[in-house]
């Protein structure tokens, strides 16, 4: 009898997606016994979510760095700069943190200081009162 899939269980192209890597990698990874993988009962190949969060987890950024400051903000999202947009006395920078998008305001002061311009590589610590998660009905 063939299982089936559960809430965590993600076809190939869905876990490529939500780690920001190909197809072809994840496959990969299953193949070398990175990835927890079995085929569904229609015979498409599917991973599990908790080896897939695993595989997140090492290769996510450690935030490590030889800078003595320590911070208590620990949402770092590493990308690259996509748009600076200056008005004034303030300024929009853009990153697209692999597949994610992330806005931050400054001051135009900032932006010349860090002297940040689109193709550069910058790192958004975020530290937010409030986060929303949303999961979707299986």
């Amino acid at each position: 009898m063939a299982r089936l899939p559960n809430m965590t269980d993600f076809r190939i192209s869905e876990a490529a997606r939500l780690i920001g890597v190909s197809d072809d990698t994840v496959r990969r990874w299953a193949a070398d016994g990175l990835l927890d993988a079995r085929d569904d009962a229609s015979g498409r190949r599917i991973v599990s979510g908790a080896s897939l969060a695993r595989r997140a987890i090492e290769l996510a950024p450690t935030g490590d760095d030889d800078s003595p400051v320590r911070r208590s903000a620990r949402n770092r999202f590493t990308g690259i700069v996509t748009g600076v947009e200056r008005s004034g006395l303030v300024a929009q920078v853009s990153l697209q943190c692999g597949p994610n998008r992330v806005v931050s305001l400054m001051t135009s002061e900032a932006l010349d200081d860090l002297r940040i311009e689109v193709g550069s590589r910058a790192t958004a610590l975020v530290k937010a009162t409030t986060v929303i998660i949303e999961t979707e009905r299986r």
